[in-house]
């Protein structure tokens, strides 16, 4: 399908990402359709302005949504689906939907996670349960933190689709004053970028909270940016550069910046929290916690040497001591 002429976006996700996606489709729609979860947080946006729960600072122009707690009555009238739900509980959330209720839709993968359930992608979820055609998804990635989406400070966004027209048109919708876009074909290298990145992200926390200083972040993270190209090259084997924004400079953000709940996660995990303390205490999803599994049950078929991922997961899963893989990890680095 081509979606030059779409006339209806819908937003499915209430988190921070989602409300900072709302905020700037806001600057270039007439009408966005919202999926809250709860029916409480719809009546206090309807009634205040404002998100309750995330991004509670960002002003929110209720005239030009439509608030729903169905995903089915959401999607209902849209012609373009951002869809932005924490990888942990998109099956919850889509378990109910009827299995065409993305039928004839164009959907954006907003998703920075692998479905940990099934150990799959998003767009390989949509596409292979939902019957999404790949020609009609897309990607959003970028070195871009909803936080300070919210402070409206200048970042970027990577927009991917199959089509290039498409993409196109998505890097126009996303566009605004403080939002600087580009369009991509590489659905699969940019959705999986930004899944790997998280994982990586956990590495530099838990670097950190082992009291690794700044000569090893660089090099963990030059180490980083290899091991991910390895993978997306070996999944989907087509000329990319890898330092571009969609791939580097989201490793960057994600690997370095206080708004980042992978590298707070990592860091609680190498100061010597558990797994479930460290998500208690953070109250937030940290996705590359499921995205480490999820890329180590997948690399069983291909099979890339992912050194950096591999101790993540020996840490994460198996509760080996973190103190020893990363004495183990700065040995083979370079």
């Amino acid at each position: 399908m081509s979606i030059e002429n779409a006339k209806k976006i819908a937003v499915v996700g209430d988190g921070s990402w989602a409300t900072a996606i709302v905020k700037i489709l806001l600057n270039n729609v007439e009408q966005l359709n919202w999926y809250i979860r709860l029916k409480e947080d719809i009546d206090y946006i309807k009634q205040r302005h404002h998100n309750p729960r995330f991004l509670s600072s960002v002003e929110l122009d209720v005239d030009k949504l439509n608030l729903y707690n169905s995903i089915e009555e959401t999607v209902a009238d849209a012609d373009i689906i951002v869809f932005v739900i924490p990888s942990a509980y998109v099956l919850a959330a889509t378990e109910n939907c009827k299995k065409d209720v993305f039928k004839d839709k164009f959907i954006v993968s907003a998703v920075k996670g692998i479905i940990p359930e099934i150990h799959e992608t998003t767009c390989d979820f949509l596409h292979n349960k939902h019957n999404v055609p790949m020609s009609n998804l897309g990607v959003v990635s970028g070195p871009c933190h909803a936080e300070e989406v919210a402070l409206e400070r200048l970042s970027y966004l990577t927009l991917s689709a199959e089509n290039v027209e498409d993409a196109d048109y998505l890097a126009k919708l996303f566009s605004c004053k403080y939002i600087k876009t580009k369009s991509s074909d590489d659905i699969f290298g940019t959705e999986y970028s930004a899944i790997l990145k998280n994982i990586m992200a956990v590495a530099s926390g838990i670097a950190h909270g082992l009291g690794y200083g700044d000569n090893f972040q660089s090099v963990l993270i030059s180490n980083a940016i290899r091991e991910m190209k390895r993978f997306v090259d070996e999944v989907h084997p087509i000329t990319r550069d890898i330092k571009n924004s969609a791939y580097l400079g989201d490793l960057l953000v994600t690997a370095y910046s206080q708004f980042s709940r992978n590298r707070t996660f990592g860091n609680m995990i190498g100061k010597g929290y558990s797994v479930k303390s460290a998500q208690l205490e953070m109250n937030m999803v940290a996705e590359g916690y499921y995205a480490v599994k999820g890329i180590y049950e997948i690399n069983k078929k291909y099979n890339v040497e992912m050194p950096i991922t591999e101790a993540v997961y020996r840490i994460l899963y198996e509760k080996i001591s973190a103190v020893m893989e990363f004495r183990l990890l700065s040995d083979i680095m370079d």
